[in-house]
């Protein structure tokens, strides 16, 4: 299958070498040459520490690079059996990005947008083909972690959704169905308690690292909020 993905930022490059790992060319597009080079760069970083684990070799890391091509325009998704925009969580930009991936991509393709709280409903009305829209929004990073949220706007079809479903499963991730409202799930849970977790920093309920290992070892999370939100990017 041919994936055009829109964006080579930490989700875009992570999504390009889920789906290079699973055997599929991939375009991978950025208007910015830089952008490009430091998303390769990171997928090789990625594939270098599982060579290291004696998980991969370095040939089939090195096939997996192959298997991505760097672009610079929408219009070189034209070929894609699947489009995914990745692009900066901004609503005007995704409006933008998909009018113009409706005009590119043939009839049939499904656009699926990685945001983590943009309507998808929204979305899809900027093109001519709202029931083949979708939310697809992997977690990062991309290559470990496990869920896909996929989300379904007002109009997105069964069938789309069962396809994207499908395909998700075939990537090794766990899809999880969830409908079109603000922070969809993720991070409608997420965000309040990351927020609470400064409050309590702020208001000098205890020190940053006090508050992650509560919630690390009270609460069985991996991960305390305070460093989860410096790992997702607090800049970003």
């Amino acid at each position: 299958m041919q994936v055009a993905v829109i964006g080579a930022g930490t989700m875009g490059n992570g999504i390009a070498q889920v789906f290079a790992s699973c055997g599929h060319d991939v375009t991978m597009i950025d208007v910015s040459a830089d952008a490009l080079e430091k998303g390769f760069k990171a997928v090789r970083g990625s594939l270098a520490r599982v060579v290291k684990k004696g998980a991969l070799s370095q040939e089939a890391a090195d096939q997996v690079v192959a298997r991505i091509r760097p672009a610079t325009t929408v219009a070189d998704a034209r070929n894609a059996d699947l489009a995914i925009e990745a692009a900066t969580e901004n609503p005007a930009l995704k409006f933008s990005l998909f009018a113009e991936l409706d005009r590119t991509c043939r009839p049939e393709v499904i656009l699926a947008s990685n945001t983590s709280s943009i309507s998808i409903t929204e979305i899809a009305a900027k093109t001519g083909r709202p029931d083949q829209v979708i939310g697809m929004h992997f977690m990062n990073p991309v290559p470990v972690m496990q869920l896909v949220e996929v989300i379904r706007g007002q109009a997105t079809s069964e069938a789309t959704t069962e396809a994207v479903m499908e395909l998700a499963r075939a990537l090794g991730k766990t899809p999880v169905e969830v409908n079109d409202y603000p922070g969809f799930v993720s991070n409608r849970v997420l965000m309040p308690m990351i927020n609470e977790a400064v409050y309590c920093v702020m208001e000098g309920v205890a020190k940053p690292e006090a508050i992650d290992t509560v919630m690390k070892l009270g609460m069985a999370h991996p991960m305390g909020p305070l460093a989860l939100a410096d790992l997702i990017g607090l800049d970003t």
